[in-house]
């Protein structure tokens, strides 16, 4: 038998902890506390605004990565998101998981009392109580990652999270994750998160994103949410994206391995 990838090790991760997160609040007590939780910001919403002519920047709070370690010495996940609002950022992600990424819930909560942008929770959901779970921290959308779920569960993660108003980034890698995605109900809430990077090799192809945003035109429409991850790098990696037709990105060790993550997203957007 071969050895888990990283994607494996992680998902188990998530399992074990959505037991344990169980013992210390039920799923009927976090749908209380959903009950109560602020106004979601328009995540996709935000996104639409965006004009053919500029583009829809998703700034990420990150502090380190399985394969990089840690990125930004200096995390500060307040200051980075209000400067990240300052320079110009559409939407953030932050990155909540603990034990591969060194990140936590309270990065989320301190990142949305900090700014008013719309928050992606980035985490590996596994679990209807993670989407809960995510509403109670005050998250405004979701990622689902095809690569991490199987069909029934990805549609009930998917159907829990509209239900609750929440924006959906359904991230894909491959043509194969991509005819999965579009069985789920086409929606507003959803947004199609293209992976440049093969969870195999770990190797970026940007071309990854113009093959699969033409097959996601042709297959939802044109208006189709299509935000590019991974790789991208500088403005001629927008550039050559905005050709194909893709105006959003998601963007975060390309800033925060930087001294000043804000000061980064400012020069990239001066520079389109």
């Amino acid at each position: 038998m071969s050895a888990p990838t990283i994607l494996q090790k992680i998902v188990a991760t998530k399992h074990q902890e959505i037991a344990q997160a169980r013992t210390q609040i039920s799923l009927d007590e976090l749908k209380q506390k959903v009950s109560s939780a602020p106004i979601v910001r328009g995540f996709a919403n935000a996104l639409q605004k965006i004009t053919q002519d500029n583009v829809g920047i998703i700034s990420e709070i990150k502090r380190a990565s399985p394969s990089k370690g840690i990125i930004c010495q200096d995390f500060d996940p307040i200051v980075a998101a209000k400067g990240y609002e300052l320079a110009g950022a559409t939407c953030l992600s932050v990155l909540t998981d603990r034990q591969y990424f060194l990140g936590h819930d309270d990065h989320l909560i301190q990142a949305k009392n900090a700014c008013h942008l719309p928050i992606l929770r980035k985490d590996f959901m596994v679990d209807e109580y993670h989407i809960y779970e995510s509403r109670a921290l005050g998250a405004d959308c979701v990622l689902l990652i095809m690569a991490c779920l199987d069909d029934k569960t990805v549609a009930q993660l998917h159907n829990v999270a509209t239900e609750l108003d929440m924006d959906v980034l359904i991230e894909i890698h491959d043509e194969h994750e991509l005819a999965r995605a579009l069985k789920l109900p086409k929606s507003a809430h959803n947004i199609y998160g293209i992976n440049n990077r093969n969870l195999n090799t770990f190797n970026v192809d940007l071309n990854t994103s113009i093959r699969l945003a033409k097959s996601l035109r042709e297959n939802v429409g044109d208006d189709a949410l299509i935000v590019s991850e991974s790789g991208i790098h500088g403005p001629d990696d927008i550039q050559l994206m905005q050709s194909h037709g893709i105006h959003h990105f998601l963007i975060g060790e390309q800033f925060m391995k930087t001294d000043n993550a804000s000061l980064a997203l400012a020069k990239l957007l001066k520079s389109i």
